[in-house]
């Protein structure tokens, strides 16, 4: 078995791998097996044909489909082990010779993991950034605690306004018909969170309780369920309970209910000692971000269209991880906000080059500054991730194999070049 490489414009290559004719007769017998017991040949019993029988009835080619896509994972994967390019998607596949008694070579086109040319990335430039917190930021977190401190007070004879919580039965219809999804019971809504499409929200400001409301309503254009996309529909609506939110005073006593301290005044500095070591990490986080911009300006790489675009899927599967994890599917979601998977993704486009790009220019500063990680780095990654997840560290290490290993390392080295391209940088 062999391999060509061919780079190709814009961080593509071609692959061209070929396969001996032993192996790819050896596949076309396993694609044999695997299909001997679907076909019927006169005479024989079902799955007794024997192979030539049925290459002389059906024509030689009947096995080579499944014979290709046997060979093409195992041959693409083994001749990726030693090779000088990394890739970084899916390939797209062509087969260029399929034929028996001979090779068989195919060819995988795929966005591989570019080579950079580093730019300046010491003694890079920033602002220097202010910690201090003022009396109105202060005041803003008291707030917050008073709204998370608050009661709802159920409102009997008035009407709805805006921050008020509906409980409310719907049903949609569109055309006259009910849809799919359209309908729910008992449902919490909050009138100017706009969580739900269109005017929906604004036109239960007014209602009473035990009001039947008609709720007309467009969807968006860009609609996930493609069937309802641009459509009028219409919202049958029962206003089942009002509430509003009663905010307690912000004095000692909501400092005593929310905290350890007994009076006001000791809460609001702690609240500003946080908020002044909040700052700092912020602080922190911004100024790595602008290093690395700056590294990312004066370095050169060629990222694939293709490589984009995988780091944009990831991006939407830790999404949908993250809204899994607060009791909402990624396709609720879609359908809440009227946003679809093909319109996210091009959303996320400009963070997934970003992220692509700092990785590429920090895995560099790390190869030229020759930066290694120890095994005592790695255990002590591991133990950081134990009390994270709750577990044993030894646990942890049995269960991670020698690739997962080496990818913490690399891991490990990035955040080192982080911590060394910070460090270097100079405030003005």
């Amino acid at each position: 078995m062999s391999m060509t490489v061919e780079k190709l414009e814009k961080g593509m290559a071609k692959l061209t791998i070929e396969v001996s004719a032993e192996r790819f007769d050896e596949a076309l017998k396993e694609a044999y097996k695997k299909n001997v017991g679907k076909i019927n040949v006169p005479g024989f019993r079902k799955g007794k044909a024997p192979m030539s029988v049925i290459e002389k009835m059906y024509g030689t080619e009947i096995f080579y489909e499944d014979a290709a896509n046997i060979l093409i994972p195992d041959a693409y994967e083994e001749e990726l082990k030693d090779a000088e390019v990394e890739p970084v998607a899916r390939p797209s596949v062509d087969v260029v010779q399929l034929e028996k008694g001979k090779s068989f070579i195919f060819t995988a086109t795929v966005a591989i993991k570019p080579e950079v040319t580093l730019g300046k990335y010491k003694k890079v430039k920033v602002e220097a950034l202010s910690a201090e917190v003022s009396d109105d930021e202060v005041m803003a977190e008291l707030k917050k605690e008073q709204d998370k401190n608050a009661v709802m007070e159920v409102v009997e004879d008035a009407a709805a306004e805006l921050d008020n919580t509906v409980t409310i039965d719907f049903e949609g219809f569109v055309d006259g018909v009910a849809f799919e999804g359209g309908k729910g019971t008992d449902y919490p809504l909050v009138l100017g969170s706009h969580s739900f499409i269109d005017t929906f929200e604004d036109q239960l400001v007014g209602k009473k309780t035990g009001d039947e409301v008609d709720v007309n309503v467009t969807f968006p254009e860009q609609y996930q369920a493609e069937e309802l996309a641009g459509k009028p529909a219409l919202f049958k609506v029962v206003v089942k309970k009002i509430e509003k939110k009663v905010l307690p005073e912000i004095d000692d006593e909501l400092a005593q209910d929310v905290s350890e301290f007994e009076t006001l005044d000791e809460y609001k500095a702690d609240i500003k000692a946080k908020l002044i070591e909040k700052k700092e990490k912020e602080n922190k986080a911004k100024k790595e971000d602008a290093v690395i911009e700056q590294i990312i300006e004066a370095s050169e790489m060629e990222i694939a269209d293709d490589m984009i675009m995988a780091q944009s899927e990831n991006m939407l599967r830790e999404f949908a991880q993250n809204m899994q994890m607060q009791g909402l599917s990624l396709e609720q979601y879609m359908q809440f906000t009227g946003n679809t998977p093909q319109a996210m993704l091009e959303q996320m486009k400009p963070q997934a080059l970003k992220r692509i790009q700092s990785r590429l220019v920090l895995e560099a500063v790390a190869a030229a500054e020759n930066i290694e990680v120890s095994d005592e780095e790695v255990d002590e990654k591991i133990e950081e991730m134990a009390k994270m997840y709750g577990m044993d560290a030894a646990t942890i290490k049995e269960s991670v194999g020698e690739a997962e290993i080496n990818q913490m390392k690399e891991d490990i080295k990035v955040e080192k070049a982080v911590e060394l391209v910070t460090d270097a940088a100079v405030e003005k």
